[in-house]
């Protein structure tokens, strides 16, 4: 296992390497990749894949700061200043402040009085697929429920919902040739400055006349009596818009892509819908929108065994620990009925997703209404990943509707 490097892009052509991890969960549990092919100039980083290890990086933020190297296996690909802009790539106490100014809007009270605008934004959705035999699950149910959603959320008007997508999708996903064909080069070229200058326009309209969306809680925000800069106020947005496209898109058809694989599994949630919170769980579980998040080490440490070194990156592979033999039985089997206790949303700690109530009120409806609607919905055709080892999500899903119920 010594020359395995789980960062090389063949491997995740097609879904994370399932068979690779659960080796390196026996064999080798805290990995050391040497380097990327892509990124020649790129350190190595330690692959963590338990989900016990896991759990104990992301809960020590002293020793493995989400601040010093970025938050994925690379850290040299996107601009490490705005990384850093994000709440996702700071450390306490600043991490602490910023995301309290967000957390009262997000707890799951408060995301579910949002439940009844959510249902609407699916029926209409789904509603436009009326005389159709088929559609694109990813593109055209998924991607315009989720940006109408957290655009509600931002203040972003329902005719820019496209355009967002279109940047999320590209800056998040910017190794894939489909997503991106200019490459990266042209994705920090003209991808960032067109986010910047966007959001620049929000910005001032927002300053001018504050609203209650989330894009004016930015702009406004105090820590220790200083307002945000500009470049911080432009990545909390990315943040959230881009959390907001791709987590619920990710797992939704992922999940949906299980159910019709598993026949069985989807009968159980036509014969009982209360099963589908469970679902949601097991798909959260399966299917992490997000392969990996990354730290780098403050001070020499131990783990599992082995010696970490100050400034190592090291690597919490989700998809892996929310397989692990240890914590699940047969854990490669989708099973509704197991509502388990994952890792998707991160494993504790400070950076626990701030979403975690919206993507799974989402996710909720979305299989309620999409189950109900279409229950012999079937795959036609072969589903296609984003080439990434950082998102984890299909950008295809051919499907036939079948009869609507």
């Amino acid at each position: 296992m010594r020359h395995v490097r789980v960062g090389e892009r063949p491997l995740w052509l097609d879904g994370p390497p399932h068979e690779l991890f659960a080796r390196l969960r026996a064999e080798c549990p805290v990995h050391w990749t040497d380097k990327i092919s892509e990124y020649p100039s790129e350190r190595g980083f330690w692959s963590v894949t338990r989900a016990e290890d896991v759990h104990s990086v992301s809960r020590d933020w002293k020793t493995y700061s989400s601040e010093l190297g970025g938050v994925t296996a690379t850290r040299d690909v996107f601009p490490l200043e705005l990384v850093q802009a994000m709440f996702i790539g700071m450390d306490p106490p600043k991490h602490d402040r910023l995301k309290m100014l967000f957390q009262y809007g997000f707890t799951p009270k408060r995301i579910a009085a949002h439940e009844p605008a959510i249902r609407q934004i699916v029926t209409d959705v789904l509603d436009k697929l009326d005389g159709r035999e088929t559609c694109e699950l990813v593109n055209e149910v998924a991607q315009p429920v989720v940006s109408r959603v957290i655009g509600s959320f931002m203040g972003i008007p329902p005719e820019d919902d496209i355009v967002w997508a279109r940047l999320m999708n590209s800056m998040l996903g910017m190794g894939d040739p489909d997503l991106n064909p200019g490459g990266i080069e042209e994705v920090l070229a003209k991808d960032v400055s067109e986010l910047f200058a966007r959001c620049g326009r929000m910005i001032a309209e927002r300053r001018e006349h504050p609203t209650d969306d989330l894009t004016s809680v930015l702009v406004h925000a105090e820590i220790d009596g200083q307002k945000l800069e500009e470049h911080e106020i432009v990545m909390g947005f990315f943040l959230l818009v881009a959390a907001g496209n791709d987590s619920t898109k990710a797992t939704y058809a992922s999940g949906m892509r299980a159910l019709m694989e598993h026949p069985d599994q989807r009968r159980l949630l036509r014969e009982d819908s209360s099963l589908i919170p469970a679902a949601v769980e097991e798909s959260l579980r399966m299917f992490p929108a997000f392969a990996h998040f990354g730290r780098t080490a403050t001070q020499d440490a131990e783990l599992a065994g082995t010696q970490i070194h100050e400034g190592d990156k090291v690597v919490m592979w989700y998809a892996s620990s929310n397989r692990d033999e240890t914590r699940f039985e047969d854990p490669d089997r989708f099973d509704v009925r197991r509502n388990p206790e994952h890792q998707a949303f991160g494993a504790g700690g400070r950076h626990f997703c701030l979403g975690a109530a919206l993507a799974r009120l989402e996710l909720r409806v979305l299989f309620e209404e999409t189950l109900a609607r279409y229950p012999g919905m079937e795959l036609a055709g072969t589903p296609a990943y984003v080439e990434s080892a950082f998102i984890n999500q299909l950008k295809a899903l051919p499907v036939a509707l079948g009869p609507r119920s």
